[in-house]
């Protein structure tokens, strides 16, 4: 397949790099053209897979409730691959596809419960520059989640404009992983008052 990325991925060789293709493949089914970018940088390669491992270990916060938190930002930033890549994940983590699909016009659908909601706005509010939060959201999470998931989601949508963010500026795109699946195809992201859709 083409990479369009804005660098060019590099050949991953080596012990380290048959690896890391071996373990791409068996876990995805195709080495991701992310992988190849990174592989130019190794510290940062090994410090994204150390970050991803630990964020695994997080356990404070619902994982539905993350991965609905992820998939917002992945949409409003405009992230293809990581709103591709969460609904895979989604699937295999066996979280609730349904409303995994219908995230990104999570405003108009009618799937999600107000907590839901309230962790996509908070997401989104978190995203934009400088950050929309109000003290009435925060007070309604905090009353349904705890402190400690509280910090475990804030936290993990700070990772997740961290991962999005990185990947729009290289230039990095869905690779299908969930049409790989036969998973549906994600609902389209429909415009919402005072927010301007990424390109």
């Amino acid at each position: 397949m083409a990479s369009n990325t804005r660098i060019p991925p590099a050949e991953i060789t080596g012990i380290y790099g048959a690896l890391i293709k071996l373990m791409s493949r068996k876990m995805l089914g195709d080495v991701p053209d992310a992988v190849g970018v990174v592989w130019h940088n190794r510290k940062v390669l090994n410090f994204s897979f150390g970050l991803s491992r630990k964020i695994q270990k997080w356990d404070a916060c619902d994982e539905n409730l993350k991965s609905f938190a992820h998939m917002a930002v992945a949409s409003l930033v405009g992230c293809s691959f990581c709103l591709d890549f969460g609904y895979w994940q989604a699937h295999n983590k066996g979280l609730d596809l349904e409303k995994a699909r219908e995230v990104p016009r999570w405003r108009e659908s009618d799937v999600f419960t107000p907590l839901e909601r309230d962790v996509m706005e908070y997401a989104e509010a978190m995203s934009q520059t400088p950050p929309t939060v109000t003290d009435e959201l925060s007070k309604r999470l905090l009353e349904a989640l705890g402190p400690a998931a509280m910090v475990e989601l804030t936290a993990f949508i700070a990772l997740a404009n961290f991962m999005t963010r990185n990947n729009v500026a290289l230039g990095l795109e869905s690779q299908g992983f969930s049409a790989a699946c036969n998973l549906k195809p994600l609902a389209e992201p429909t415009g919402r008052p005072g927010v301007t859709p990424a390109s």
